[in-house]
């Protein structure tokens, strides 16, 4: 079976930014299981918030536990944007962002103008989350830190909460690691009560960090794709997960026991699921196996490909596929919501 680099569909200038993310993963990654974090910090390009609407957007930043660090960023868009009177409610978005559970933040300005461009163009309310980084935080810490992100919510801790959100149309959504992470909250969210108000009624994985001991077709196939080859991926994984554990935990490997079979089955609450998934994405084989577990389960899912899209394809603007993504993400939120009603 041929490993030979993939002959990506890219403008050159996708490719260069893919390149220099690569490399900058590569080299802050230490033999010893740490980063480089002074490194990272210093390449790591972040958005402050401003002081005054732009574009039609509010954004905020609202802290639920200085102890850890722990925050979010709130986009919210105006009646200009969304072009509806203001008594209008607005679904909820809570992205959680990627990068292999170690890497950027709320602030990253990658997924700043991503959320921008969520709550412009989909007429949302973003939260974006912020949570703590591995390996100076292990699982479950950043389950940990997304869940209660929906408990600061829920139990309107935070004052600054537009009047006209919907908590009743709420969205999971994440991206890579982010995704992992998303499924993991909507499962404690799916068993919990304490979560009256706010309803999950979607949950969206963008090409979500899964995997196992396994070395699938596609890993193989694609090991020398950008960003998450088969050697970062192994060293996230292992930065991640308690001591001692495998690529097998509950955690990589969201239906490799029948235990967590039985676990989702047994989940009345869990939402309604889209997945996204890209042809030049070595991870492609696990987020296939990932949908096909939610409908063996009994779970409503729905798989999305892109057959040129490599991985984190929709952080880039000029190409097609991440047009084309938010039509279909458009197109979720008003089946979902109509549902509902």
């Amino acid at each position: 079976m041929s490993s030979a680099k993939p002959n990506l569909p890219l403008p050159w200038k996708t490719k260069l930014s893919l390149s220099l993310a690569s490399k900058l993963a590569d080299v802050t990654r230490r033999k010893n299981g740490t980063i480089n974090r002074r490194l990272l910090n210093f390449a790591d390009i972040t958005t402050k918030i401003p002081k005054q609407p732009v574009r039609g957007l509010k954004i905020i930043d609202i802290t639920v536990d200085p102890t850890r660090k722990l925050w979010f960023r709130l986009y919210t868009p105006s009646t200009d944007t969304t072009n509806v009177h203001s008594a209008v409610t607005l679904p909820v978005f809570i992205f959680i962002h990627g990068g292999g559970f170690a890497y950027f933040s709320a602030a990253s300005k990658t997924y700043d103008n991503l959320c921008r461009r969520f709550a412009r163009e989909l007429s949302v309310i973003v939260v974006s989350v912020n949570y703590r980084n591995s390996p100076e935080f292990k699982y479950p810490c950043q389950y940990d830190d997304a869940f209660d992100v929906l408990k600061f919510i829920e139990g309107k801790h935070c004052k600054e909460f537009p009047s006209n959100a919907d908590l009743s149309r709420c969205f999971l959504v994440g991206d890579s690691a982010g995704g992992n992470i998303a499924h993991h909250v909507a499962v404690r969210a799916a068993k919990t009560d304490g979560l009256r108000e706010m309803k999950v009624i979607g949950l969206v994985l963008i090409q979500p960090y899964f995997g196992g001991e396994e070395r699938t077709e596609s890993e193989i196939r694609l090991k020398k794709a950008p960003l998450v080859s088969i050697a970062r991926t192994d060293w996230l994984w292992k930065a991640f997960l308690p001591q001692g554990s495998d690529r097998n935990h509950a955690a990589v490997n969201v239906f490799g026991s029948d235990k967590s079979v039985e676990e989702i089955t047994g989940l009345e609450k869990f939402p309604d699921t889209l997945v996204i998934l890209g042809g030049f994405d070595p991870l492609q084989d696990w987020q296939t196996r990932y949908y096909q577990g939610l409908k063996k389960c009994g779970k409503k899912a729905y798989l999305v490909e892109y057959p040129n899209a490599v991985h984190s394809f929709y952080c880039f603007p000029e190409l097609s596929d991440c047009s084309l993504l938010f039509n279909q993400l458009k197109d979720f939120i008003q089946k979902k919501s109509q549902q509902k009603n």
